[in-house]
C-alpha cells in the first residue's frame, strides 16, 4: 500500500481531513494529516502515498502530501541552494543539494542524512515521527534510539530554496558520479566515538557543496569551482548562465520560498565569502534572476 498514490482536494469536515477525489470518494478519511499540509494546501489539489517511517502517537505509516502538479519537461538537472536554518550553528553556509534523474542527492554530516530521495521527499516530508523535531527542545535528538527525532522533515517547510535548473546535461553519468559517492560514504567505518557522523566529512574538503561540485568537474565542467555551499550556487549560476557557450545546455533559476510552519523558523541567507561570487551575484541579480517562486512554492 505504500506505492499507491492517492489524489484529490485536501478537505477538513467536521475536524476530520481528507482527500476528495475526482469520483467524489473521500480518501485517506481517519488517517492523521500533517498540520503543515492543511495551512497551506486546505481546499488545493494534492497527491499523498504513504511512507515506511511510522507515527509515534499513531503508530500508522507517515503520511506525505505533495502538490498535485505536472512533471516539469524536458529531462533537466537541478541545484538546490538551501539557506541556513538559525537554529543550528552547523547550518550557517547554508547547504546544497542536486536533482538527477529523479532523484535528489543530498550530503551531510549526519550518516542518515546522506541519501538519494524522490522530490517530495526532499521538499515535502511532514515533521511527524523521526522527521519531526524533539517536542521538547525543538531541535534534532537522538538519545532514544527507538524513537529518535532527526529533525529533518521536508525542506521547503525548514529554508526558502533557491534553484539552478539546466538542461542538456548527461544525467546518467552523473547519477552514476553521486550514487557512487553514496555508496563509499555508506560503507566508511563508523568513528566510535560519533557513530551517527560520517567519519570523512571536512567543511573544506568533503561536504555536500564540494562532492556536487566534483561531480560536475567529473563530467568535464573544469571551471565549476566553490567550497561553500552558497558561493559555489552563484559560481555555477554565473557559470552555465553567463559564461558556457553550447547551445544544447540550457540554465534558468528561480527561487521556492519557504512554506513557514511552527517547527521551523524562517531561514536566512548566509553570507557570500569570495568576493568574485559577491560581483557574479550582483550582476545575476541585475540581469537574470527573477524573484518568483516554481512548481514548487
Amino acid at each position: 500500500m505504500q506505492d499507491a498514490i492517492f489524489k484529490g482536494l485536501l478537505k477538513v469536515r467536521g475536524g476530520l481531513p481528507f482527500l476528495l477525489g475526482d469520483d467524489g470518494v473521500r480518501y485517506l478519511e481517519g488517517e492523521k494529516i500533517w498540520s503543515g499540509y492543511l495551512a497551506h494546501w486546505s481546499g488545493k489539489k494534492v497527491c499523498a502515498r504513504r511512507l515506511p517511517q511510522k507515527d509515534y502517537e499513531t503508530g500508522r505509516p507517515i503520511l506525505i502530501l505533495w502538490p498535485d502538479e505536472p512533471a516539469p519537461e524536458p529531462p533537466f538537472v537541478e541545484l538546490y541552494f538551501n539557506e541556513r536554518l538559525v537554529k543550528y550553528p552547523l547550518s550557517f553556509l547554508g547547504h546544497l543539494a542536486v536533482l538527477v534523474n529523479g532523484k535528489v542527492f543530498n550530503f551531510s554530516h549526519w550518516m542518515n542524512e546522506n541519501e538519494a530521495m524522490s522530490p517530495e521527499e526532499y521538499f515535502f516530508r511532514p515533521a511527524l515521527g523521526e522527521f519531526a523535531p524533539d517536542p521538547a527542545s525543538g531541535r534534532d535528538n537522538t538519545g532514544d534510539p527507538q524513537r529518535p527525532y532527526y529533525d529533518k522533515f521536508g525542506r521547503l517547510f525548514m529554508r526558502t530554496i533557491h534553484v539552478l535548473s539546466i538542461t542538456g546535461l548527461d544525467e546518467a553519468k552523473l547519477s552514476q558520479f553521486f550514487l557512487g559517492e553514496l555508496k563509499k560514504i555508506r560503507s566508511t567505518p563508523p568513528d566510535p566515538k560519533e557513530p551517527g557522523k560520517y567519519r570523512d566529512f571536512h567543511i573544506l574538503t568533503r561536504s555536500c557543496a564540494t562532492i556536487i561540485r566534483d561531480g560536475f568537474q567529473a563530467l568535464g565542467f573544469a571551471n565549476v569551482r566553490g567550497v561553500f555551499p552558497r558561493d559555489l550556487f552563484v559560481s555555477m549560476a554565473y557559470f552555465f548562465l553567463k559564461q558556457l557557450r553550447q547551445p544544447n545546455i540550457q540554465a534558468s533559476l528561480h527561487t521556492l520560498p519557504q512554506l513557514i510552519v511552527p517547527e521551523a523558523a524562517p531561514s536566512a541567507m548566509p553570507p557570500l565569502l569570495n568576493p568574485r561570487n559577491r560581483f557574479r551575484f550582483r550582476t545575476l541579480r541585475k540581469n537574470i534572476m527573477p524573484d518568483t517562486s516554481g512548481i514548487y512554492g
